[in-house]
């Protein structure tokens, strides 16, 4: 799945590259970069694959950043048998919006806040703070390799709440969509 087409001028501008210079590695005309970043034009999908494939190598060879250098190595954890209600408190003790669910040291889902208002339109407050998370938490986030590109993170946090980093087969740290701004400075 390729990255929204309206990204394009923004990840070419973090870059530091010209359309022109985009337009000569695409095979395309600077006219046609030019109408695509303002939506006056729609690429087919062979042209925007090759757009994001050029601006993905330029981000790498312009930046050496890995996951490791965004994650948070303190991570909030819960266990399957805590309750929505503790899920609750500690989200907003924390301001954070999602939270990890381990069995000891495996992971085995995850509970959001998205996750927490679906369950609430089904089960109602009062049962819904008395559920445990075994029974409503999500499937586990994406797990990245601690030594991954920053340039993979943004399309994946797009589709997920959270992001754990591992190394040697071990969750070390969580990146959140408040992470990858980090990326942007």
């Amino acid at each position: 799945m390729l990255p929204r087409i309206d990204s394009i001028k923004q990840i070419r501008l973090k870059i530091g590259i010209t359309q022109k210079k985009l337009a000569s590695l695409t095979g395309v005309s600077t006219s046609m970069i030019n109408q695509i970043e303002s939506g006056r034009s729609q690429p087919s999908y062979e042209t925007a694959k090759k757009i994001f494939e050029n601006l993905s190598k330029l981000e790498g060879e312009s930046s050496s950043h890995t996951a490791g250098d965004f994650c948070s190595e303190n991570i909030i954890k819960l266990k399957p048998s805590n309750t929505l209600h503790d899920a609750i408190k500690k989200m907003h003790e924390l301001s954070i919006s999602q939270i990890p669910i381990f069995n000891n040291s495996e992971i085995v889902g995850l509970i959001s806040e998205d996750g927490i208002v679906k369950h609430l339109a089904d089960l109602g407050e009062a049962e819904l703070k008395k559920s445990k998370l075994e029974d409503t938490m999500d499937s586990i986030p994406p797990i990245v390799d601690f030594d991954t590109p920053a340039n993979v993170l943004v399309p994946l946090i797009r589709y997920s709440k959270c992001i754990l980093v591992s190394k040697k087969s071990k969750i070390i740290g969580i990146i959140t969509a408040s992470d990858t701004l980090k990326m942007m400075e």
